[in-house]
């Protein structure tokens, strides 16, 4: 029996909206202000998302527990298998010895942790994001920073606040294709239009990055570096999506812009260096101020061996996201599993879609072609290299997994509460209240991405559900279906900072278990803030010359 959602259940758009807002409210005042541990935030929201999808929006009790099923799936794989495997190399690395030497070879290029954090936070991130997304590079960036003395709090929060500007590229380009894809958008158009927002979020994040950590004073004593580096990724950001395509926009920004900042400190050196771990005005959050310590010295081969498990691991997931190797894989082994009972039984109707239309449900087990695939056989090489043999991994894998057990319990949790408000159609009534906004609704149709994102935890699965609704109201209000499409990819990268699953990610990175709170209260601020300032941009594109002219109709 097919069910088709209801999107005002009270007959009260306001009232509905309030209702369909509790499941995420619940989770977040969890979270952030009663210090509830994570899982059991997490659980919190899922119980009050499925007795408000099944009693207050009518979905049957079955498809919501399916739903639910469904989403806590995808939390393990392929969220939490990335999570396990990258936790397993770092712990590796740190076992052996040879993080340390990684570290000491970091602060021989710079031990201004400014400019670490611009290394590292940013470029090196948007590497990882470019090259595989879904959590790698929060998950990277913040492992290493945290072995590098940062604070938990200024590691966990800063790898979050860095890992924005290149979302939308994130994974060669898989939320651009998919936006383009699903909703029937040009590719190449709506790429370019991107294209034309987030370079100038590119060169403002390693800034915003900069002053979050050091504060005004520290920021502007190394805005030669910061300038270089936000350009070396803005312009060839720009570049690519426009001329070439979705795919390697954020490799190739980030390859510019690691050996563009690496070449410049070269040549230039701050006048003064600054040593403290922990960010500015909180120094209680697990970091203090520390004087300078010269870096130990190493000889070539040892260097080389140090960072020789993370070239593997870059070399597996640059291969492992490349669309040929995830199609071998997939012909090899990737079973898909229509989830019965659920799989093109619930309907989407108008005014989000033209016409009544079915939602898929189905399950991939694609365990060969997933990251955290990659990174796993990337870690087993990178330890056997290190030294280790097969019996001393397997302890190490033992000892990872249940360090990691409440973080995969969390990250299935978030993932089955924010499948069930897509597939109960709450989250779709969310984006209803800001598609009625009128002549406003450039600007809240960019937060409606946000919102997308921070409910779902990724850019593409945002564009999958708001992307057709960007599309409907664009064409509705007479404004570019292109610019609104590229809009909720825009607007949604800023919710990456503050999305359940990430900050769970970060939290299981730094070891800072049970901390999700402070994360999340942390990174709050700056996600809004900056998420607004893409809804600003995007309404001066909309009705404001010159900033009409970039606009691909």
């Amino acid at each position: 029996m097919v069910w088709q959602q209801v999107y005002d259940p009270l007959g009260n758009m306001a009232l509905s909206t309030l209702l369909a807002a509790v499941p995420v409210v619940v989770m977040l005042v969890g979270l952030g202000f009663l210090h509830l541990k994570a899982h059991i935030a997490a659980a919190a929201g899922l119980v009050s998302a499925l007795a408000i999808a099944v009693f207050a929006f009518g979905m049957p009790a079955e498809m919501a527990g399916k739903a639910a099923f469904l989403g806590g799936l995808t939390g393990l794989l392929p969220i939490g298998w990335i999570v396990l495997n990258i936790i397993f190399l770092h712990q590796l690395t740190e076992e052996n010895g040879s993080f340390k030497v990684l570290q000491d070879s970091i602060a021989g290029i710079t031990e201004d942790r400014r400019l670490q954090l611009l290394l590292i936070a940013f470029a090196f991130g948007a590497f990882f994001e470019g090259a595989a997304g879904f959590g790698t590079p929060v998950a990277v960036t913040a492992a290493i920073l945290i072995g590098l003395g940062f604070s938990p709090l200024a590691a966990s929060g800063l790898s979050l606040i860095a890992n924005t500007a290149p979302v939308a590229y994130g994974a060669l380009g898989t939320p651009v294709i998919t936006l383009a894809k699903v909703h029937g958008y040009d590719v190449g158009e709506v790429s370019a239009m991107i294209g034309r927002q987030l370079p100038f979020f590119s060169l403002m994040v390693p800034f915003w990055l900069i002053w979050a950590f050091a504060g005004w004073r520290g920021m502007k004593q190394i805005w030669p570096a910061i300038l270089v580096t936000g350009l070396s990724f803005a312009i060839p950001q720009f570049l690519v999506s426009n001329y070439m395509g979705p795919e390697l926009v954020d490799v190739i920004a980030a390859i510019c812009s690691m050996g563009s900042l690496v070449l410049f400190l070269r040549v230039w050196k701050p006048a003064e260096i600054w040593t403290s771990v922990s960010l500015k005005g909180h120094e209680a959050d697990g970091g203090k101020a520390q004087a300078p310590v010269a870096p130990a010295k190493h000889d070539r081969a040892a260097v080389i061996k140090a960072w020789t498990p993370w070239a593997i691991l870059t070399g597996f997931v640059f291969l492992w996201g490349l669309p040929v190797t995830k199609n071998y894989l997939n012909s090899l082994f990737a079973p898909k599993f229509a989830i019965d009972g659920l799989h093109k039984l619930i309907e989407k109707i108008p005014p989000v879609v033209p016409k009544p239309t079915a939602e898929s449900a189905e399950y991939v087990l694609n365990l060969l072609s997933a990251t955290g695939s990659g990174i796993l056989l990337a870690a087993v090489v990178g330890g056997l290299v290190m030294g280790y043999g097969i019996p001393a991994l397997l302890k190490s894998y033992g000892k990872t997994l249940w360090l990691v057990r409440y973080s995969l319990l969390t990250i299935v949790l978030m993932l089955a509460l924010g499948t069930l408000t897509r597939y109960s159609g709450l989250d779709t009534t969310l984006g209803l209240a800001f598609a009625a906004t009128g002549m406003f609704y450039p600007f809240f149709g960019t937060l409606m991405g946000w919102l997308g994102v921070a409910l779902t935890g990724s850019d593409t699965a945002s564009n999958v559900l708001f992307g057709g609704m960007q599309k409907v109201a664009a064409e509705q209000l007479g404004l570019s279906p292109n610019l609104m499409g590229a809009a909720n990819s825009s607007g949604g990268v800023m919710g990456k900072m503050i999305d359940a699953q990430s900050i769970v990610v970060a939290s299981t990175a730094t070891r800072w278990f049970d901390h999700e709170g402070d994360i999340l209260r942390y990174v709050f601020f700056h996600s809004i803030a900056l998420a607004c300032l893409v809804g600003i941009l995007v309404t001066l594109q909309a009705y404001v010359p010159p900033f009409t002219l970039m606009v691909i109709h």
